[in-house]
């Protein structure tokens, strides 16, 4: 009985992670790209907010460090992604570097 429980459950999260992987793939296809944008910011405030409430929730802080270092990764790469400088590097490069400049910034 255990064993099938756990099989079902691990059936449950495939099937949910499937669903989330293809989630902008059905939006952009039924809807458009500018609901795929708009569900685009909302997971994003979304993660952001799961963070404060980590943050201020459980630990019991008010500290809002970590929004200002997404907003170090987020600057660096719209100065990396940006055409109006010549650089405009593809998203592969930027992910990174976004991250390890955000790092940096948050052990200095």
């Amino acid at each position: 009985m255990l064993n099938l429980l756990k099989s079902k459950a691990w059936l449950t999260a495939v099937l949910l992670l499937l669903g989330l992987i293809l989630l902008p793939f059905v939006v952009e296809a039924s809807l458009g790209k500018s609901w795929l944008r708009i569900l685009d910011f909302a997971l994003l405030y979304i993660m952001l907010a799961l963070g404060l409430n980590i943050v201020v929730g459980y630990a019991g802080l008010l500290d809002l460090g970590y929004v200002a270092f997404y907003a170090v990764g987020a600057y660096c790469w719209a100065l990396l992604a940006s055409p109006h400088f010549g650089l405009n590097l593809p998203f592969w490069v930027i992910l990174p570097a976004g991250a390890a400049i955000a790092a940096l910034f948050g052990c200095y």
